[in-house]
């Protein structure tokens, strides 16, 4: 059985605790990752970066993780977004340092680099959720809780 639309958007109505608990750790890693990148943890090689890659990673492990507790497309979209927010926050507002913090902020809430960071977690988010959708169902399979014909 295919799930629904809806089911696969937002996740089915038994997961929805854990889909607010998923909910509820998306500005953790906004702010995990901002800090990340302003203690150096995360680094930036020299040039020109249009997709940060340690703060890739962790979105793509946050969509994984969201596809394999099965708690919504929208969700992994989310997980994917928020560490590439927070990347874009620590360039905004550290990086940018000889501005004014209005110009930081304008800097930060443009709507092109917003756009952008939205249409990279759209893309990679869904894949990363579609690998850990697909994982679960595969283990699912094999550990006899479902057969294929099921989901």
């Amino acid at each position: 059985m295919v799930p629904s639309p809806r089911i696969l958007l937002v996740g089915p109505p038994e997961n929805r605790r854990r889909r607010l608990l998923a909910l509820a750790f998306v500005p953790f890693l906004f702010v995990a990752t901002f800090a990340a990148y302003a203690v150096g943890a995360f680094g930036v090689s020299g040039c020109v970066v249009f997709i940060p890659g340690q703060a890739m990673l962790v979105g793509l492990a946050a969509a994984a993780v969201a596809g394999y507790a099965r708690v919504g497309l929208a969700v992994g979209w989310l997980g994917a977004y928020a560490p590439l927010l927070g990347f874009n926050a620590d360039h905004a507002f550290m990086g940018l340092s000889s501005r004014t913090r209005v110009e930081q902020l304008a800097y930060f809430l443009e709507p092109d680099g917003l756009a952008f960071y939205a249409v990279v977690a759209l893309v990679f988010g869904t894949v990363a959720f579609a690998a850990g959708y697909v994982l679960r169902t595969c283990v699912a399979v094999l550990w006899g809780e479902w057969t294929v014909a099921d989901r």
